[in-house]
């Protein structure tokens, strides 16, 4: 059995990070390894909430980890608060990657043309850094804009822009890029993906909902994850990312008494696993 390694926050309430890719990738038949960079009683949505940093024990459990002679398939990193834990991160990355392995970074610092708040242009340069060790990075087009130290479109864009952005994000190190949140203005919401590599484009759109939800980017990063890992190849992996995250909005449009917090991507598990197969 393949394991992936998976390096970002918990909210112990809240659909998002760590609750949301342990249950996605373990659904794709892979043992999913966790490393939590910090807890949290819910996720930032919320008022009041707590939050404990755990970045003292990050290496501690790396280097058990080394002893024990534990490897991984794949590596995974999403939120990640400091540029303390961009360092300890990179050298995981180092201690940890494998000639096959795949590393996976979702730069995940802001949305809608701004960084999250206590983020600023240099920890992008810094997060811009660690996606020089990823085979796959899946930025929005705000975290692609401060990475690139470009202005931020909100819209307006055609497809040789999106190109163009992609061709650059892999001019940071990445052998592949993935795009989110891409939208021509026809109505439809998806993906545009480069491979380096081969100099090959993909991409993969849906119908735009009528409602967004916390948590939806968590869901694409690790299903993608997930695919790649047990051997689609990356049009089929982001056509199942894609379809797997609008099933999960779906359903929870459907259930009138969904919770407002996050998406009901539980639903959607026998969707996911029947594609799977």
């Amino acid at each position: 059995m393949k394991r992936i390694l998976t390096i970002q926050d918990i909210s112990c309430v809240g659909k998002c990070s760590l609750t949301v890719a342990l249950p996605i990738i373990s659904a794709f038949g892979i043992e999913t390894a966790v490393l939590p960079t910090a807890v949290l009683s819910t996720h930032t949505a919320f008022s009041g909430f707590t939050f404990r940093d755990l970045t003292d024990d990050i290496d501690p459990i790396a280097e058990h980890w080394k002893k024990e002679k534990i490897s991984f398939d794949a590596m995974y990193t999403g939120y990640l608060g400091s540029f303390k834990q961009l360092e300890i991160v990179s050298k995981i990355f180092d201690d940890f990657k494998t000639d096959n392995g795949l590393v996976l970074v979702d730069p995940v610092m802001g949305d809608n043309g701004k960084l999250y708040t206590g983020f600023t242009q240099e920890f992008a340069d810094a997060m811009a850094k660690l996606c020089q060790k990823a085979d796959v990075i899946v930025p929005n087009l705000t975290e692609a804009s401060f990475m690139l130290r470009e202005p931020f479109v909100a819209s307006g864009y055609d497809e040789e822009y999106i190109k163009s952005t992609l061709k650059k994000l892999c001019k940071l190190g990445a052998k592949k890029s993935v795009l989110t949140g891409v939208n021509f203005g026809d109505g439809k919401l998806g993906v545009y993906g480069y491979d380096s590599q081969t100099n090959e484009y993909f991409s993969y759109f849906r119908e735009h909902l009528p409602k967004s939800f916390h948590g939806t980017g968590d869901v694409f990063a690790s299903a993608l994850l997930g695919g790649l890992t047990i051997g689609k190849n990356l049009q089929n992996a982001l056509e199942i990312a894609v379809d797997f995250t609008v099933e999960s909005i779906a359903a929870t449009i459907k259930n009138a008494n969904h919770n407002w917090y996050g998406v009901d991507f539980e639903s959607a598990f026998p969707y996911l696993i029947n594609r799977i197969k």
